[in-house]
Parts: C-alpha cells; sequence; structure tokens
C-alpha cells in the first residue's frame, strides 16, 4: 500500500536517487546531498512548529511504498511562495500600437516582470517514479498535500499557484530560456535552475532586465511556448484542474511554463473533506477514499476503502488504521476520489 508521510532525513538516499533520475528533475529540490539534507531539515522544522521557521515554512512530502519503506515519490509546500523574498513570474499582457494617420493598429503581447504572486502558497517539488505515473499512487501524492492544508488551514494563504514546467525540446533546449534568459545570465537553463533551488532567488532580480520583454522580439520556438507546459506534465495540470486551478497570466520566469492559480477555500478537496471519527472493520472493500490522519510530524495520508455508519462514523479497514497510525474514534479527514 502507499502512503504519504512527512520527509525525514532518513529519506536523504532515496529522494537524491529519484533527483537524479533523468526526466524527474525539480527546480526546488536540489541534487547537492548536503543542499537537499539541508532542505529536510528545514522540511522536519516546519512540521514541527519550530518558531525559528516561522513565516519561512517549507514542507517536503514522501510517497512510501509500506511494504517496502522505499520511497518513490516527492511532493512540497511553500507556506509563502518567495519565503520572504519576491518570487519572480512574468506577468502576459498587451499593448496597443496605433497610428491614426497611418491607419494602423497592432496589439503586441508584452511580458511585464512581476512578483505580484509572493506570499501565495505554493505547491512544488513533485516528482514521482516514471512507473507510478498512470497509477493511483499519482493522485494521492499530488492530492495528500490539500488534506494537510485543510488540517492546518491557518498556516496557509487564501491564495495557491503552482509553477508547471516549460517546454523543453527532444535535445534538451530550453526555447524560451534560449530566446531570452540565457543573454543575461550567460549560463545554460539547468544551471540557472539549480541556483534557483539552492540560492535566493534576488540574483533574478540583479540579471534579468527590469523593462518589458515585446514577446514580437523572442523567437518563434519560445513564442510558440509561452505559457505551454511539458508533455510530462500533462497528467499533473489535469489533477490539479479538477481540483480548481486555473491557469493565470503569469508564466514561469525561466522556461516559460503556466502558473495555475485557484483561491484555497475553493479547492476540491479542502471543500469536500469531511472530520469524521474512525471504527476498525476486517472488510477490505468499499467505495475509496482519500483519509488524511494526524498532524504536523505525524500527518499521514492514504486512499481507502470506507463506509459511512449510521452514526456518523467512518468504518475503515484495520490495514488502514495501521497505515495511518491511528485507533478507533481518532478524528480522520476523508475526501472524495
Amino acid at each position: 500500500m502507499w502512503v504519504v508521510r512527512p520527509g525525514i532525513p532518513d529519506d536523504l538516499p532515496d529522494i537524491q536517487k529519484l533527483a537524479s533520475v533523468e526526466g524527474s528533475r525539480v527546480s526546488t529540490l536540489p541534487r547537492d546531498e548536503e543542499k537537499l539534507a539541508e532542505k529536510l531539515e528545514h522540511s522536519r522544522r516546519s512540521f514541527a512548529g519550530d518558531a525559528g521557521v516561522r513565516n519561512n515554512e517549507r514542507f517536503l512530502f514522501v510517497l512510501e511504498d509500506s511494504r517496502s519503506g522505499r520511497v518513490c515519490g516527492t511532493a512540497g509546500i511553500d507556506a509563502r511562495a518567495g519565503n520572504g523574498q519576491p518570487f519572480y513570474n512574468y506577468r502576459q499582457d498587451a499593448l496597443i500600437h496605433a497610428s491614426h494617420e497611418l491607419g494602423v493598429s497592432r496589439r503586441v503581447g508584452v511580458l511585464y516582470p512581476s512578483h505580484g504572486l509572493t506570499d501565495s502558497t505554493l505547491l512544488c517539488s513533485f516528482m514521482i517514479e516514471s512507473l507510478l505515473r498512470d497509477t493511483d499512487a499519482f493522485e494521492l501524492l499530488s492530492r495528500a498535500r490539500l488534506l494537510f492544508i485543510a488540517q492546518h488551514r491557518d498556516r496557509f494563504a487564501d491564495n495557491m499557484v503552482v509553477e508547471i514546467q516549460g517546454v523543453r525540446t527532444d535535445t534538451g533546449a530550453v526555447p524560451f530560456w534560449d530566446s531570452l534568459g540565457r543573454h543575461f545570465f550567460n549560463m545554460d537553463f539547468d544551471t540557472a535552475d539549480d541556483y534557483s533551488g539552492v540560492l535566493s532567488k534576488t540574483f533574478i532580480a540583479e540579471l534579468m532586465p527590469p523593462n518589458p520583454i515585446y514577446v514580437t522580439l523572442l523567437t518563434d520556438a519560445a513564442q510558440a511556448a509561452l505559457g505551454v507546459s511539458c508533455d510530462r506534465a500533462g497528467k499533473t495540470v489535469t489533477v490539479l484542474e479538477q481540483e480548481g486551478f486555473r491557469r493565470g497570466h503569469h508564466i514561469d520566469i525561466f522556461d516559460g511554463g503556466p502558473v495555475l492559480q485557484a483561491r484555497t477555500d475553493a479547492l476540491k478537496s479542502i471543500v469536500t473533506c469531511l472530520r469524521m471519527k474512525c471504527r476498525p472493520s476486517e472488510e477490505e472493500h468499499g467505495p475509496g477514499y482519500l483519509v488524511g490522519a494526524g498532524t504536523g510530524p505525524a500527518f499521514r495520508c492514504a486512499r481507502s476503502p470506507l463506509h459511512e455508519h449510521l452514526d456518523g462514523t467512518a468504518v475503515v479497514p484495520v490495514s488502514t488504521e495501521v497505515l495511518l497510525g491511528i485507533q478507533s474514534g481518532d478524528e480522520i479527514l476523508v475526501a472524495p476520489l
């Protein structure tokens, strides 16, 4: 069975191995062992409610195969995008260039440097083993974070954003970066991406032009990539859109990928989840639900059969109670699949 739980320092080898696999790269998880260990420690302190990281909480969850204990995926939450620094994106807009004398009017796309999404809650660091992308584990890993937010609502913002990876060609080229960012950073995309995951993003403000960028000055390939997600992100986008996320006017400042936005309290998992008392059962069949339990470092989430009893309690298999570390009478969060 699969369970989503907070990451711990002992997960470092599995996460590092997962992050090094080709195609599973995400900007918020560095491949460097020391930096990754620092992120796990910061996450541990965030789950524990450590006052030293208050207002800079960053949570990293892992997908664990309960049979082997192996970590097969990660998913993160930054309670405040930017973590005390500006959170940079480009905002897409347009200008009208017109001449009455010539009778010419043209609408021109413009990219404005923006940090208007700063302090929104950011979903990040999602990666999963390729063999699990078309399984139930994928949705579990993505949505478990939302049950954690529902369980600790006061720790998160009213708005939520997700940066989706942008277009990358079969040769590894990133059209948007190659047409724009490379000219100002003098480094390839992977190097800049690594810096963004390890360092403060203030280096973006220091090197990127502060002026609006006319879209027509970009290459055709870069223009075609604006707000377009990479092929591998298709299922990620589908799951998030089913939750209620929608594409806004912002794009990623590095690869031009879309930024999805939503009101936290309007998301499906948060709106539909119910708090119920659990009761054990030997029955292993029934309608499937997302079930979360515990708070802080004790949080666990899994898919499970569940029946609602006449007295309003949730009847779950004994195996689910063991997996989530709960006992009869404990409160759980239940959300429909």
